[in-house]
């Protein structure tokens, strides 16, 4: 059976489908067809699902959420990612055959870019993460966006993706250029603003439609919200509180408004009006929770200096999403790594997350990890500190505190 995070990834057929699950951004144009038969998933693969359009993205997303928290993950599992590194520095979704050569056609934006923040975060990788850079800037579109498949129109998730993935290796986004156009223009071109409806500024759409006109997307928005705000994967939790973001102004003597605040301003807006959640809206459906645009909106407004919506949606997925988690596959290796990653950046417990153990849920579904770390206290966020009474017999201050601070990078 295929894995919901890469169907809707891989076909645009279903790719109205991809806020159902921790996927990436969808192709504009027609992928291959689903396998006749599912593919077993190798042993080193976090997850049992079909890895076809999914496996590097899920393996990437489980190994830097697991470094997040302070897991050493099985050399196996490292190795099988960066096995499927192809000779020119890209990553196709899934190469069932290592020993054959790669088509570039078929070679992946968003699975490259999370296998350079994965790979990054963990260290020791270095010639790795420098190939895959050097595959972005090769298929960089002429209008300084990235694509899914290379070849093809560029869209705001994988253009988010790949600026998130140059921060996080160390290069600057607008040192990256094609005829003129660098990352952060090429990422900026999909933003909506003062032109379109005032619900919509700041908002990122998925792509133009066929007369040129940007409709807001959420998952496009989170996730390029990311990258607008600076960042990377993993965010590192900060402060509990911050101010509230800026939305654009659109009056003649409005002050400018940085892209990423614009982007979050908007989050803000729609995770007010939807219930603390983003909604996924579909043309002839009924409008349902996005679990995966929610959990990433919460990692993205944590790196803008947000985080107060930022847990507020973090605290409705807590409630909500377990079963989202569970695929029928047993465990959804990249919606745990999501909801890990999001839990993460706003301080909650790794390991009573709505009564569930994320961090134990990700490494049963994958080869056992070489170090398991410290569990976190119980409570959220994850920094718990008691003072203890000083008082006639024996006084003494009970301090519990266990949260990494740390900052790193971000269709």
């Amino acid at each position: 059976m295929l894995s919901p995070a890469r169907t809707g990834a891989a076909l645009l057929t279903a790719g109205l489908l991809a806020g159902l699950a921790a996927g990436p951004a969808l192709a504009d144009s027609a992928s291959p067809s689903p396998s006749p038969s599912p593919v077993a998933a190798p042993a080193a693969l976090y997850g049992k699902s079909d890895p076809t359009y999914d496996g590097v993205w899920r393996q990437s997303l489980a190994l830097t959420a697991l470094a997040a928290a302070k897991i050493t993950p099985a050399d196996s599992a490292v190795a099988w990612l960066t096995g499927q590194q192809c000779a020119d520095g890209g990553w196709p979704s899934f190469r069932a055959n290592t020993a054959a050569a790669c088509t570039v056609s078929t070679e992946d934006s968003n699975a490259t870019s999370v296998a350079v923040q994965a790979l990054a975060t963990l260290g020791g990788h270095q010639d790795a993460v420098d190939k895959g850079v050097q595959w972005i800037k090769a298929n960089q579109n002429a209008d300084g966006s990235w694509s899914y498949n290379p070849g093809t129109p560029g869209d705001a998730n994988s253009t988010g993706l790949v600026v998130s993935a140059l921060r996080a290796a160390k290069t600057d986004p607008s040192t990256v250029a094609k005829a003129g156009k660098d990352g952060l223009q090429g990422l900026a071109s999909f933003q909506l603003g003062c032109n379109t409806p005032a619900d919509q500024h700041g908002a990122f759409a998925y792509q133009p439609d066929t007369k040129g006109a940007l409709a807001a997307n959420a998952l496009a928005t989170a996730q390029a919200a990311l990258a607008a705000a600076g960042g990377s994967l993993p965010v590192a939790a900060g402060s509990p509180t911050g101010r509230a973001p800026q939305a654009l102004s659109c009056t003649s003597d409005g002050a400018y408004v940085a892209p990423g605040e614009a982007a979050s301003a908007y989050l803000t807006a729609q995770l007010a009006s939807g219930g603390k959640h983003l909604m996924l809206t579909t043309p002839g459906a009924t409008p349902t929770p996005d679990y995966n645009a929610t959990a990433w909106a919460a990692i993205s407004l944590v790196r803008a200096g947000h985080p107060e919506p930022a847990a507020d949606a973090v605290a409705w997925l807590a409630d909500t999403a377990g079963t989202w988690a569970k695929g029928p596959s047993g465990t959804d290796a990249s919606a745990t790594a999501t909801l890990l990653l999001a839990a993460e950046a706003t301080g909650h417990n790794l390991h009573a997350f709505g009564g569930t153990d994320l961090v134990a849920q990700l490494t049963a579904a994958g080869p056992a990890p070489k170090t398991t770390g410290a569990k976190k206290q119980a409570g959220s966020p994850a920094i718990i500190i008691g003072f203890g009474l000083i008082g006639g017999i024996g006084a003494g201050f009970f301090i519990s505190m266990n949260r990494k601070r740390g900052q790193r990078t971000g269709k």
